[in-house]
């Protein structure tokens, strides 16, 4: 009998080594799953990357541990094979977005019997140039932060630390001139922020986008803020984050499958909270339906639900 293969790949050190004390048991789960279990943990930055894109041997499911940062290593590994296999999930850093929004339980014993247990979904990647994202693609404001603050504070100050960076450096903000083509339209203005998404939850700042984004429909959601001309409009700007509500004299919002941004200078992007490198020139596709994610049957449904609730909210308001 050909016992199914699992590959397991896990950042030691993600949220201060919340893994450890549990490796036992989760690995009791993927052999109990009837699974042979090969097991690596990363050895350095972008280690989870190289391991995907290149491991060979014909391994059935692929689950990896650690936060969204390892999570995009080994999408952008996996989308670099020929033979893609799913991709299983267990949330162990300080912002799991990703799962969140795949409603992927927070308890590490649930997420492991979902990631070789549950169901695989079928979710759209973000190519960004040569580079994929899962869930964000953005630049300006907020998005530093990310990979500014230390690990050893990013742990500590949790959430704490996105929102306050962010809030801190207001004044001194960097704007960019940029021209952003998609669907045939043109736009052209200063930015201070500007991100394309496919998740309901983004660093922490849950009200950021329209509610209106699910992750299989082939359409990413973009936002953009332009640049507070005084302290008025920046309190406005920050209300607007704040409680959520798009204000349409200061942000452009659209869906889009395919969006270009255009630049004099070279802008500082980030990927799904990783730094993605400095651009003047970036093309952004949605590839629809490319990747599998273990998630929970039930959850299934509520992310097919909410789909389709979206739908009907789309259909009322035409």
């Amino acid at each position: 009998m050909h016992m199914k293969k699992l590959l397991f790949i896990y950042n030691p050190n993600a949220g201060k080594g919340l893994l450890k004390p549990r490796l036992s048991d989760i690995l009791d789960i993927f052999v109990k799953a009837g699974y042979e279990v090969t097991v690596y943990p990363t050895q350095k930055y972008r280690d989870g990357y190289k391991k995907v894109a290149k491991f060979e041997g014909d391994y059935d499911l692929l689950v990896c541990s650690g936060g969204d940062g390892t999570l995009d290593e080994v999408v952008t590994g996996m989308m670099q094979r020929e033979d893609k296999i799913p991709i299983g999930y267990i949330p162990t850093g300080t912002t799991n977005d990703f799962a969140n929004s795949l409603h992927i339980p927070k308890d590490l014993l649930k997420a492991a019997d979902v990631a070789v247990n549950g169901e695989p979904f079928a979710c759209d990647v973000g190519r960004f140039n040569k580079d994929v994202f899962v869930y964000i693609a953005a630049f300006g404001l907020f998005t530093d932060v990310s990979y500014q603050t230390k690990q050893e504070v990013k742990n500590v100050l949790g959430h704490l630390a996105y929102v306050l960076e962010g809030t801190k450096r207001l004044f001194g903000i960097p704007s960019y001139h940029i021209k952003v083509t998609h669907d045939g339209e043109e736009i052209e203005d200063d930015f201070v922020f500007g991100m394309v998404t496919n998740s309901k939850s983004v660093g922490g700042f849950r009200n950021m986008i329209g509610k209106n984004v699910v992750f299989d429909d082939g359409e990413f959601e973009a936002t953009l803020i332009k640049f507070p001309k005084n302290p008025l409009e920046l309190n406005d700007i920050i209300l607007s984050l704040a409680t959520g509500q798009q204000d349409s004299k200061y942000m452009y919002s659209f869906k889009t499958k395919e969006v270009t941004f255009e630049s004099l200078e070279e802008i500082p992007w980030t990927l799904d909270g990783e730094f993605g490198g400095e651009h003047d020139n970036v093309h952004i596709k949605n590839e629809r339906q490319s990747l599998e994610i273990m998630i929970d049957p039930e959850n299934k449904s509520t992310l097919m639900y909410e789909a389709a609730e979206i739908l009907l909210e789309e259909e009322e308001t035409r």
